[in-house]
């Protein structure tokens, strides 16, 4: 039974209390693995010396955990609870932006650090340099946090956003 309504902040539909329940699993899952894995895990390995190849841990595991996110958001079951599946492997597309700012930067770090003629200055070069290129995805997990935050809300109101709402409940549900 999803009727759809215009609300302020989407389409708002008619759904049982566990669709909303469903519907906040892609959400809080994303929310989770970015502060364990980005807010966490990624300052963690910098403090630790772990070095560049350490930072392929966390990257990794959050592409693990969109890799996840995607293919269910592929899957046909409810249409509120996929369209939220959707919403959450739609905003962590800014993430994944962010990764590949960061990786470009790291590169063009990496360049200018060969470029210096003393041993100690392509040290601190690149120290200072990689620290700088971690910024961009420290802005897209925070981008991505609050959009999430903001899909939960959502979730809860029984909404959908437009973009989503607008390819429709299927017939049989309608």
């Amino acid at each position: 039974m999803a009727n759809l309504t215009t609300a302020e902040n989407g389409m708002r539909c008619e759904v049982t209390r566990e669709e909303i329940r469903r519907a906040q699993v892609p959400h809080n899952l994303f929310i989770s693995g970015l502060f364990v894995l980005d807010l966490f895990m990624t300052p963690a390995i910098v403090v630790l010396n772990a070095g560049m190849s350490g930072l392929l841990i966390p990257l990794l595991c959050s592409s693990l955990l969109i890799g996840y996110i995607f293919r269910r958001s592929r899957k046909t079951t409810s249409w509120f609870v996929d369209a939220h599946w959707r919403l959450t492997f739609n905003n962590s597309r800014w993430l994944m932006l962010g990764y590949a700012v960061s990786a470009l930067l790291i590169f063009v770090a990496w360049l200018i650090s060969q470029a210096a003629h003393e041993a100690s200055m392509q040290h601190i070069l690149w120290l200072a340099l990689t620290r700088v290129a971690l910024v961009p995805t420290l802005i897209a997990v925070i981008v991505t946090a609050v959009m999430e935050a903001n899909a939960i809300g959502l979730a809860n109101n029984c909404g959908v956003p437009d973009g989503l709402a607008g390819e429709g409940p299927p017939r049989s549900e309608a």
